[in-house]
């Protein structure tokens, strides 16, 4: 079993590549993207995604191929710990998002937000601007558009000439836009932020400091929003628990180095 003293910087889990960054390593090789204009993908790591990449190639391919694989659950950081890797620090997408926002306003650097609703985005980039003064948006687009308006969005994004893109749609519809997109969008640093900008707009609720220490943000999302999650983390928790439970019995580690 791998330990801490040889682990390079990314690893596979569960056949998934994993970068254990910190928030400050993430900001730098962000910054580095943004100062080169090299296009990097930043993709962020939950139960949910690594138990959904067994059956969904697509997601499988798009986290694998991402530049940047990001801890976003305490839950992959816990099953890191069982097989030998105890310095896996978690970066919840919502933190490095506002971390990103604040880089940005105290560098010039410009971000663009693709996603959520109209209202909650303006909302959203109103709330950015109070908290971080300096921030400048390239742009923003909501979510909802069509497959016939793909090319709009694209040249808006791609005119823009945004030194960040924030995705914030829901999985798969980013992944399927990203992989079609990405490379002819013009943007150095491309990261999902599933549902932050509706936090950010106050539309939703995060949960509290305790509880996203303690792990349990996938808890106050179900409490929250239970018609759309319960169903979804009985699944994928009930089946990573499983996965991990095997793997301690069969004496093999899930943890390997990329090819």
């Amino acid at each position: 079993m791998p330990t801490d003293t040889d682990m390079p910087e990314r690893i596979t889990f569960f056949g998934s590549n994993v970068d254990l960054l910190p928030l400050d390593a993430l900001i730098e090789r962000a910054e580095a993207a943004m100062a080169s204009r090299t296009l990097t993908r930043h993709t962020a790591l939950n139960v949910a995604k690594l138990v959904n990449m067994r059956s969904d190639k697509e997601l499988a391919d798009d986290v694998n191929t991402s530049d940047i694989v990001g801890i976003d659950g305490k839950g992959i950081v816990y099953g890191l710990g069982l097989f030998g890797v105890k310095s896996a620090e978690r970066v919840a997408g919502i933190d490095l998002f506002y971390a990103l926002l604040d880089h940005c306003a105290k560098t010039g650097r410009r971000p663009f937000i693709l996603g959520a609703k109209q209202a909650n985005l303006e909302q959203a980039m109103v709330t950015a601007t109070e908290r971080y003064p300096s921030l400048e948006f390239a742009g923003s687009r909501n979510g909802y558009f069509t497959a016939d308006e793909h090319a709009d969005v694209v040249a808006q994004i791609a005119g823009s000439q945004a030194d960040c893109l924030f995705v914030a749609m829901p999985t798969p519809h980013k992944e399927r836009f990203l992989n079609a997109y990405a490379a002819t969008l013009d943007v150095p640093f491309i990261m999902g932020v599933g549902g932050s900008v509706d936090v950010l707009a106050g539309h939703v609720s995060r949960a509290p400091k305790w509880m996203q220490e303690a792990g349990l943000e996938w808890f106050h999302r179900m409490v929250k929003e239970p018609r759309k999650m319960v169903g979804r983390y009985a699944r994928t928790n009930s089946a990573y628990a499983v996965m991990l439970v095997r793997t301690l019995l069969s004496g093999k580690s899930p943890i390997g180095r990329p090819a």
